[in-house]
């Protein structure tokens, strides 16, 4: 995985501040690790959001202006409910042989035989929750659907993990994560035929 250095600058929480931050294309953000008092920073939103919208997940140094460096993952973001513009993010820090749990965005591979015959590929989960020690964690996880058919899913538990040692995905075994729908025409043909074989 990719480690991204993220310049940080410490902030005073107060009154109206983090509106002020935000106006001036600044996020507030805080940084915190289990044991240790939790740190108020801000962050550029430009930079950010090229991180939170990635199609990769990082690890990130966040570097402070005295040159001190923090070593941290994206832990929670928040989103303005009508600009969808970034208004909080948490980091949140880790050691080197620390057990971490983390959003791995997923990628596919494969040509569907279900999108060839006309279906339409739908991503139901963008990103996994994956435990495990920072160094083994991946950019993103890799799902083959080539052998998905139309009205079929791939579920988590179906998600084969062997090339990712030491890893568990942490989010509902029974979810699914891609699906391939029938198109609205053929689903529309499957609509009459059932009909016409009802009555």
């Amino acid at each position: 995985m990719e480690t991204i250095v993220l310049g940080v600058e410490p902030r005073i929480i107060k009154k109206k501040e983090a509106g002020k931050l935000r106006l001036r294309g600044v996020v507030p953000a805080v940084v915190y690790h289990k044991g240790e008092e939790t740190v108020a920073i801000s962050v550029n939103e430009l930079a950010l959001r090229k991180l939170v919208h990635s199609a990769e997940s990082h690890i990130i140094d966040l570097q402070f202006p005295d040159g001190k460096i923090k070593r941290s993952f994206i832990k929670e973001v928040q989103f303005h409910p009508v600009t969808d513009r970034i208004i909080h993010t948490d980091f949140q820090l880790f050691s080197a042989d620390e057990i971490i749990e983390l959003e791995v965005p997923v990628s596919v591979s494969g040509d569907s035989v279900g999108v060839e015959k006309g279906g339409k590929l739908q991503i139901i989960l963008h990103a996994l929750t994956i435990k495990g020690k920072p160094e083994d964690m991946p950019d993103h996880i890799v799902v083959d659907i080539a052998a998905l058919g139309i009205g079929h899913s791939i579920h988590v538990r179906e998600i084969p993990m062997e090339a990712y040692s030491g890893l568990q995905i942490m989010d509902d075994p029974d979810a699914p994560v891609i699906t391939v729908l029938a198109s609205k025409k053929e689903a529309e043909v499957t609509a009459e035929a059932a009909t016409a074989t009802a009555s």
